[in-house]
């Protein structure tokens, strides 16, 4: 056996689980068995689901504020269902949306501290899904721009500036899994519970690229793997083996790279962190998080290691790369799901020297757009805005949220005169408006599978 062993700076990085006391602790935690991540990061807070009786609700809770949370905890509870899905605004980190079982997707502002009671109203809700939102995800470049996924079996594009439906991505005939930007946000790819996997030109509402992805029955996920024409997927095999293939963009026929990791459960949720190729991969269920890395060869994806654990995780997000710590060469930090509590996991390349190490922090994404959103819809591109991490990084002055969107119409209908006159048509039209929107969003569902359909029968 050969005794070579490849070089790599990031051969010994290693992840330091963090004691309970400095945890987000006493969480009730969302028990929702839609597949999400649950919690999400920016460089000043966290965002949890949070399980809450008669409709649905989300903390956002700040950095500083670990150890045991009260029982009373402030949270976002304007939503009338599960909330399934959160993201914050990459250009604004006061700024949060959700997705929810009540098909709305709503937009929070965020006070400086973070929010010391709960809030109801949100800033704006953006209403067009037939049914259940299952994701929210910010664009990379242009700001106030949000892509929104359905069981209606559709994406949207919104400009929240203006609170308006700028673009419907069709094409899917089964639930979308996950979604994920390229570098620059011109295209956006997305796993469906049809086992494809297809890449859109957003502007033009074109699917570019389709292929066949994962062939198990669980889901699938995706991430895009930085300034390069390559994405992963994590899925399952037909027989259920946990699998990872890397993909060309411009070519989905056969995978660049095709791994096997084991035969466990649990969803594989992917992070690739583009300043070191690495990609995480952290199962549901799971106790450790695995790392890669990423090398543009035969070969391409290396084990490093993997980070161990007793406790299983139910979500994980990654913190920004701007806002870690270079003084202590951390290189990512993750937030890991407990059943009642958060952990910070700061993974780490061990270094002698106390100087700024400038091969570990390449220019990274940065809190400025590179784009407004008309921008973006009129056609105009551009690549991220990069910062260097030598000086550290600090956050910036809170900027308030502004939209134009119209206010609700004024309600028109005569006012009942008497409580049981009030309660009745309450009752009433509630009833009449879930008939209605039920049998519309099946109609549109089923109307957006058979096209979908034919449209495949005829490229055959």
């Amino acid at each position: 056996m050969s005794r070579f062993v490849r070089a790599s700076k990031y051969r010994h990085v290693f992840g330091n689980a963090t004691k309970r006391d400095q945890c987000f602790d006493n969480l009730k935690v969302s028990r929702n068995a839609w597949d999400t991540n649950l919690v999400k990061a920016n460089p000043l807070f966290i965002s949890i689901n949070i399980e809450a009786s008669g409709g649905g609700a989300f903390a956002v809770i700040a950095h500083g504020n670990t150890g045991k949370l009260p029982e009373n905890l402030p949270v976002y509870n304007g939503h009338t269902a599960a909330v399934l899905d959160t993201d914050f605004n990459p250009f604004n980190d006061h700024v949060v949306a959700s997705a929810s079982e009540d098909t709305k997707v709503m937009i929070w502002t965020i006070p400086q501290e973070g929010p010391k009671e709960s809030i109801s109203t949100p800033a704006l809700t953006l209403t067009g899904h037939g049914r259940k939102v299952g994701h929210v995800l910010f664009h990379p470049t242009a700001d106030n721009l949000l892509a929104s996924a359905s069981a209606d079996f559709t994406v949207k594009l919104w400009d929240i500036s203006k609170g308006q439906e700028k673009i419907e991505l069709t094409g899917h005939t089964e639930i979308i899994q996950s979604l994920a930007w390229n570098y620059d946000g011109t295209l956006l790819a997305t796993t469906c519970k049809d086992k494809k996997l297809r890449v859109f030109d957003v502007r033009s509402n074109k699917v570019v690229q389709e292929a066949a992805g994962h062939q198990g029955i669980k889901g699938a996920r995706v991430a895009w793997m930085g300034n390069a024409d390559r994405f992963c997927t994590t899925g399952f095999s037909r027989t259920s083996d946990r699998q990872v293939f890397i993909y060309d963009s411009k070519n989905l026929e056969t995978p660049l790279k095709q791994e096997t990791i084991d035969t466990a459960s649990g969803m594989l949720m992917p992070h690739f962190d583009a300043d070191t190729s690495m990609l995480y991969l952290a199962g549901k269920g799971d106790g450790n998080i695995r790392y890669y890395e990423w090398v543009d060869d035969e070969k391409g994806l290396y084990f490093l290691s993997e980070h161990k654990s007793a406790e299983p995780q139910r979500g994980i997000s990654f913190l920004p790369k701007r806002a870690v710590a270079v003084n202590e060469t951390e290189i990512a930090r993750a937030y890991k799901v407990h059943p009642t509590a958060v952990e910070p996991i700061s993974f780490k390349v061990p270094r002698k020297s106390d100087a700024f190490q400038s091969d570990l922090y390449p220019e990274t994404l940065g809190a400025e757009p590179a784009l407004t959103a008309q921008e973006f819809f009129d056609g105009k591109t551009a690549p991220p805005k990069l910062i260097s991490l030598e000086t550290g990084y600090s956050a910036a002055p809170a900027k308030e949220f502004v939209t134009s969107a119209p206010p609700p119409e004024a309600v028109t209908d005569k006012v009942p005169q008497t409580d049981k006159e009030y309660q009745e048509a309450y009752h009433n039209l509630r009833k009449e408006n879930e008939d209605l929107k039920n049998q519309v969003s099946n109609r549109d569902a089923r109307i957006r599978q058979l096209e979908a359909q034919i449209e495949g029968l005829s490229k055959k």
